[in-house]
Order: C-alpha cells, then structure tokens, then sequence
C-alpha cells in the first residue's frame, strides 16, 4: 500500500497514467485525439498492452471497436511487429458486413505503413480495389487503398493498369484528396 501511496504522490501522471489505467473506460471517455494518444503512451512499447487493446477492438460493442481502431493504427505504425499474431484477425475484420467507416480507415491506414505478409497480398489487393471503386467508401479509405496497392505495385507490376484504369474512370466523381493521391500514384 505504501508504495500505490509513494508512487502517487511522487511520480509524474504519465507514470501514474501506466499503473491505473482502465483501457474500456478511457475508450468510452471521450472520442478525441488527447484520448487517443493517452492510450497509444499507455500501450508504450508494450506488446501485452496492444494485445489488451486489440481484443477491445474486435469482440466489444460497436463504440469501443470505432474508438479503439485509431490508437490501434497508431501504435502499429510505431510498433509494426505489434500487428503481426493479429494479422489475420485483422484482415478478417474487413470483411465483415457493417464494419464501422473508421474501422476501417484506421485498418487501412496502418497497412500503407506496414510490410504486409506476403500471404495476404491477393486478399488485401481484392479489398483496396473494391474501395477504390466503390462511390460509397470515404475518401481516407480510398486514398490509404491506394497507397497500399502503390505499395504492393513494386512487387506486382501487373497491377498498375488496373489501378490507372480505375483512377481514369473514378476521376471526374471523386474528390480533391483522392486526386492528390491518385496523382502521386501516376507519377510513379
């Protein structure tokens, strides 16, 4: 007890931060981006942290899956190996019907960062071509697919004139983000 008493009074709140925190109830706190990089500084360097996160994400109600899926993004752009055990349960996650806009843009954004098990390129491929085709998906997704598929791209050159097909099609419906991303890509 004197040691939960000594380090509250004497360490700063981000060491506090690390000992108490109830993971679903800072989710549930408030949807901004402080809260967001509070649980990214908690998660720290810690694989078991992830874990916990991760298992937030994918079996609890809808609003603590939306919220989790940010810092989930940010912390495998930090931390690539954290994502890897979850891998397949992270790309079984996009085919489920109904799955929330920032699910998957926040799936989406961790893939542009990532090397992606070479196991998983067609199903990915699959995915981030039917984003970009599709006039319901947000442009954050479609903009993130498309740096996914660019990526993919240097190993499957094939691929390119699917893509550039798609962009010409897609160009006069889509928005400004898109085109500067889309942009990028035909220069390459």
């Amino acid at each position: 007890m004197f040691l939960i008493f000594n380090l509250c009074v004497s360490a700063p709140p981000a060491v506090i931060l690390q000992f108490f925190m109830n993971l679903r109830e800072t989710i549930l706190a408030e949807h901004s981006k402080a809260n967001c990089n509070k649980i990214v500084n908690w998660v720290g360097h810690s694989q078991k942290r992830f874990d916990e996160l991760f298992n937030l994400f994918l079996i609890s109600e809808y609003r603590i899956t939306q919220r989790a899926a940010w810092p989930i993004s940010y912390c495998v752009i930090d931390h690539p190996d954290f994502i890897s055990k979850h891998f397949s349960k992270l790309v079984k996650n996009l085919h489920k019907p109904g799955i929330h806009d920032s699910v998957k843009r926040n799936t989406v954004r961790l893939l542009q960062h990532i090397n992606i098990p070479k196991k998983f390129h067609g199903e990915i491929m699959d995915l981030c071509f039917h984003y970009i085709s599709s006039p319901a998906e947000p442009v954050a997704v479609k903009a993130f697919s498309l740096t996914i598929l660019q990526n993919l791209s240097s190993q499957y050159p094939e691929i390119k004139n699917e893509i550039k097909l798609i962009i010409e099609e897609r160009w006069e419906q889509e928005t400004a983000a898109f085109k500067s991303r889309a942009k990028k890509f035909l220069k390459s």
